[in-house]
């Protein structure tokens, strides 16, 4: 057999991305420039959208579709006659916080049904370490009666596309990758290198390079989780956090991570992978576990300290009108998945507050579905409260005339990233 590497290269072997969703999609167009590519996604409507150019994420426009040898299909059949799989589904929690390896298993149960001799699979998807070997490989094994090394390789090279940030893309961040043996470890590297131009970082195992993602996302987690905590305590001092962080950061070496609601598929899920299998090895990770705690409660506790400030302006919870700005889980992005907003909403409405949420990346639909409530098609004011959850461009060139006109006169506005902070003058403030 001549290299796969070389007959990629000379369009006589085809890559296939198995999930072609905010990951899976810009890996499989970036690849289509250079090689053959089949994207394969279990969902129709997706595959049809994707066959007229159109991103279902509406994160891509329609030019990075243009000049792509890639097949679009939902059909089996079509990866036949694939040699290397990249698998590149999402790996959600449950509503126990324990992972969910349900999409996972299901693509490897598709690779496994056409997995052929001398074939490679190469995962993306965020796991604990182990997973791979453990979870996925007896799978393809079994299903497709061949011995793993020996009759097909598997590597490991996480995903780190941090979606909406048109700077970090695929091409410009360094991309970890591994193999089963010295052999696959050097073909999938090299494959890589084809479109990331930052370059690859060859790491020593599959599970090393596992470790490696996961220990990123959980690293940014517990840093968050002490400056919510700082911004809790500063609070009770009724000094702001971001003047403090900004004193502080006046220093070299201090690292500027901000307070907030931590949602999204990654910061908010991946340290519960870490979490669970050091539980399953009998240690509980105490750190990681107290900082998914702050996290996940700080929903809560912005909710409760509006209507803290709602009551001390003489107006009854159940009497108030609050507007929540944002719905997706970070800014200037379109995804809705785990953001932390829904409980901000969720706990206001527990103290029978009417909340109209508004969002002009959001489809409400989608928010619906997700989380039970509609977005409001307008502002209409006057509110006792409006809290600008999410930093999209569209309100940060609010001044404070507009939060004037959208509150009643003893209203409070809630600014969760500080970003008005030295904006505001003549109205009842607060932010994290």
């Amino acid at each position: 057999m001549s290299n796969l590497y070389d007959r990629l290269l000379k369009k006589e072997a085809k890559l296939a991305v198995i999930g072609l969703g905010y990951v899976g999609l810009p890996i499989a167009l970036a690849f289509a420039r250079k090689i053959k590519v089949v994207g394969f996604d279990i969902n129709q409507k997706r595959v049809d959208m994707m066959r007229r150019g159109e991103d279902p994420s509406n994160e891509l426009e329609a030019s990075a579709f243009e000049d792509c040898d890639i097949y679009f299909s939902a059909d089996i059949e079509d990866l036949r006659d694939v040699e290397f799989f990249i698998v590149a589904v999402p790996t959600p929690i449950d509503s126990q916080n324990i992972p969910d390896l349900t999409p996972l298993l299901g693509a490897t149960r598709t690779v496994g049904q056409v997995l052929k001799k001398n074939d490679y699979v190469v995962y993306e998807s965020t796991v604990y370490p182990g997973c791979t070997e453990e979870d996925c490989v007896p799978l393809l094994e079994r299903l497709s009666n061949l011995k793993y090394v020996e009759d097909f390789k598997v590597g490991y090279s996480p995903e780190r596309i941090n979606p909406g940030d048109k700077e970090h893309t695929l091409e410009s961040i360094i991309k970890v990758s591994s193999g089963c043996d010295p052999e696959s470890a050097e073909i999938i590297a090299k494959v890589y290198e084809l479109v990331v131009k930052a370059g690859v970082h060859r790491a020593a195992s599959i599970k090393v390079a596992e470790a490696a993602k996961i220990i990123e996302n959980t690293q940014r987690d517990v840093n968050i989780a002490l400056t919510n905590e700082l911004s809790i305590i500063f609070n009770r001092m009724g000094i702001n956090t971001y003047d403090v962080l900004e004193a502080a950061g006046t220093k070299w070496n201090f690292l500027r991570f901000q307070p907030g609601l931590v949602g999204g598929h990654c910061i908010g899920v991946d340290p519960y992978y870490l979490v669970y299998k050091a539980k399953e090895l009998g240690y509980h990770a105490q750190i990681i576990d107290s900082g998914r705690f702050v996290n996940d409660s700080m929903g809560g506790y912005v909710a409760k300290q509006t209507v803290k400030k709602i009551i001390a302006s003489g107006t009854n919870p159940a009497d108030a009108r609050v507007l929540v700005m944002g719905a997706t889980f970070k800014e200037n992005v379109t995804d809705i998945r785990n953001s932390k907003v829904a409980d901000v909403v969720k706990e206001l409405q527990s103290f029978s507050c009417t909340v109209d949420v508004t969002d002009p990346h959001a489809d409400s639909n989608e928010v619906k579905h997700e989380y039970g409530y509609e977005l409001a098609s307008e502002m209409k004011g006057p509110y006792d409260a409006v809290i600008v959850a999410v930093n999209h461009n569209e309100y940060s060139n609010k001044d404070e005339a507009w939060f004037k006109a959208m509150l009643k006169p003893k209203g409070v506005l809630v600014d969760l990233k500080g970003v008005f902070r030295k904006k505001i003058k003549n109205i009842t403030y607060w932010s994290l």
